[in-house]
């Protein structure tokens, strides 16, 4: 939570898939995510593992992508793969994403309405799905994220994102604090949210280039990174449940950010 959102005996049996040892690799598992990645020309594809009912779920992606596809049964997926993890009869072994440059993506953007989500620290990937899937949801430019205090963009990130890794840019950043005022010095409003601050969220104005800045789970944001907000501003929670999880904080604030810009004439 944020402080705010604190061989050959296999013969006749279907081919098990391999373990992807190249760490430039990614494994991606479930509809959604498969999809998207077969359908993102940033993203290159090396081989699909699906059932028969799967495969029928993304065939003319795997066809118009040139992918090279595996038949597998049901309880293949399920042995590669963690108990939790809902395969919906795909595997799709990839490669990782190309690096996306905060200049590329958000600061050579037309300036006016940029919106941008920047976590500090957020470690737990289930979050940076669910943030990355609101911020598809809400029109977010990009996510940024600190490159070392980040959890790898795999498969349960891309799960969870519900296809959104592969349409939402992820931005890693050496330093946050730096990463504002560069944002700044670009036009944008910084926003830091905390509990404790003055300011609710839907008392400031959304409707420019603005930078919502989330911070890690249980801690918050760190001390320089407030210190280079514009401001810090909260959700309007209940007293008795100041702080939300940071995934639904960033949902909140990217939905009241749309609501302001289509409210505005």
């Amino acid at each position: 939570m944020t402080r705010q959102g604190r061989g050959h005996r296999n013969a006749g049996r279907a081919a098990r898939p391999e373990r992807a040892h190249d760490p430039g690799a990614a494994l991606l598992w479930g509809a959604h995510s498969v999809e998207a990645a077969l359908t993102n020309p940033r993203r290159k594809c090396r081989r699909l593992f699906a059932t028969e009912a799967g495969f029928a779920r993304v065939a003319a992606a795997a066809s118009q992508n040139g992918v090279r596809v595996e038949r597998v049964g049901d309880d293949e997926l399920t042995r590669r793969l963690t108990k939790d993890a809902v395969h919906q009869g795909l595997l799709l072994e990839a490669e990782a994403l190309p690096r996306a440059g905060l200049d590329e993506v958000v600061l050579d953007a037309p300036a006016g309405q940029r919106l941008v989500v920047i976590l500090d620290q957020v470690t737990d990937p289930h979050n940076l799905g669910a943030i990355l899937r609101s911020s598809a949801g809400f029109g977010a430019l990009a996510v940024v994220v600190q490159e070392r205090h980040s959890p790898p963009l795999g498969g349960t990130v891309a799960k969870t994102a519900s296809g959104a890794l592969d349409r939402v840019p992820v931005v890693e950043v050496v330093n946050i604090a730096r990463t504002l005022e560069e944002l700044k010095e670009a036009g944008f409003q910084t926003l830091g949210f905390d509990s404790e601050a003055a300011y609710e969220i839907g008392q400031c104005d959304l409707t420019g280039d603005v930078a919502l800045v989330m911070g890690a789970e249980g801690d918050g944001l760190r001390r320089l990174v407030r210190e280079n907000c514009d401001r810090l501003v909260r959700l309007p929670t209940a007293p008795r449940l100041p702080s939300l999880n940071v995934s639904n904080a960033a949902a909140v604030a990217l939905y009241e950010a749309t609501r302001q810009r289509r409210a505005k004439p």
